[in-house]
C-alpha cells in the first residue's frame, strides 16, 4: 500500500520502519522535507520512502497516518479536507491540552467521507518498536468503521507486531482514549514506566 505519514517523530518514524519492512511505499508529510533528520530517516528506510509537503504526501497515500502534535490536527485536517475524503485516515495524535484527546469531530466536520480510525495512540512509541512481552504480542485497541477498511487496519497493526483488538465503530473513540488514560495512570501515576501494555485474556 501507499501510506502517507504526517510527522516524522518517534511515533511516525517507528511505525514507518515496521511498514517499510512489510513492503509498503511510504511518504512523510512534513513542514521541511529537507530537514537533515527527515532525510536521514528516509535514507534508512530505503528506496520505498520519500519526504514531501503534507499536501503532497496526502495526495499520494491510500492510508494517511496523523502522527503530528494534537494541537495542529484541526488546521491540518481542514486545510486538506478534500484530499482526505475517501481515504483511510488514522488518528494517532493525542491533543493533551484540548477539549478532546482525539480529532474525530474535526474529521466528521471537514472530511466526512474519510474512513477515520483511532489507533496507535494508547501506548508510547517504545511499544511499537518492541511490542513483545515475554514472547506475547501486546494488544492494540482501536475503533472506526467496520468493513473492508477494517481488514486493512488489522493488517497494518499486525505488521507492527501488535495484536489488533477492534472495540467497535467511531462511537467508541472515547473508550479507546480511556485506555490511554489507564496507560498513563499506571505508567506514570503508579511508576510502572513506559514499557507497559495490555492483553485481553479469554477462555
Amino acid at each position: 500500500m501507499k501510506i502517507a505519514i504526517l510527522g516524522s517523530g518517534n511515533v511516525g518514524g517507528t511505525l514507518a520502519k515496521k511498514w517499510a519492512k512489510a513492503g509498503h511505499t511510504l511518504s512523510f508529510g512534513v513542514r521541511n522535507p529537507q530537514k537533515p533528520e527527515v532525510q536521514q530517516l528516509v535514507r534508512t528506510l530505503g528506496s520505498g520512502a520519500s519526504a514531501s509537503s503534507i499536501a503532497t504526501a496526502i495526495d499520494s497515500g491510500e492510508v494517511v497516518l496523523f502522527a503530528i502534535p494534537g494541537g495542529a490536527m484541526e488546521q491540518t485536517i481542514a486545510s486538506n479536507a478534500k484530499a482526505l475524503d475517501g481515504k483511510i485516515v488514522i488518528d494517532a495524535a493525542n491533543n493533551m491540552g484540548g477539549a478532546s484527546l482525539n480529532s474525530f469531530s474535526a474529521f466528521a466536520s471537514h472530511t466526512p467521507a474519510a474512513r477515520a480510525y483511532r489507533a496507535f495512540n494508547i501506548y508510547g512509541w517504545e511499544n511499537f518498536e518492541n511490542p513483545a512481552f515475554d514472547g506475547m504480542s501486546a494488544d492494540l485497541f482501536y475503533c472506526g468503521p467496520d468493513g473492508e477498511s477494517r481488514s486493512t487496519m488489522d493488517k497494518l497493526i499486525s505488521e507492527v507486531g501488535l495484536n489488533p483488538v477492534y472495540v467497535g465503530g467511531p462511537q467508541q473513540v472515547e473508550l479507546v482514549d480511556n485506555v490511554l488514560k489507564l496507560w498513563f495512570a499506571l505508567g506514570s501515576g503508579q511508576h510502572m514506566g513506559r514499557h507497559l501494555a495490555f492483553k485481553v485474556l479469554k477462555r
